[in-house]
């Protein structure tokens, strides 16, 4: 017959391997923004709600805008390095002659 205190040990050894790995391989799956499973297999995160989605859609659209004001900002840089690296005469007859077409 088997004795029974031999294998307490290995049975807890085995038992406490087992609950390490599952707490590694949990950690290791928040830590990389895996989804969770459930006890039935169902995704515990991430969680979609319409506030989330409202979120998202307004992120979406300020992100957007934030590229069209950097566009705009990016020509008015291009403008000011030519003026600035042009020569004074080309930037005095570029200034006449909008002078000329104003009047």
């Amino acid at each position: 017959m088997f004795p029974f205190e031999a294998f307490l040990p290995v049975a807890l050894v085995v038992g406490l391997a087992g609950v390490g790995g599952w707490v590694l391989t949990t950690w290791l799956r928040i830590k990389h923004g895996y989804p969770l499973d459930g006890a039935w297999g169902q995704a515990v995160y991430p969680k979609t709600s319409d506030e989330s989605m409202e979120r998202i859609k307004l992120l979406s659209q300020e992100n957007a805008q934030l590229r069209a004001e950097l566009g705009s900002i990016k020509d008015r840089l291009a403008n000011v390095e030519r003026i600035v690296t042009d020569g004074s005469v080309a930037l005095d007859r570029e200034i006449e002659a909008l002078r000329v077409t104003k009047n």
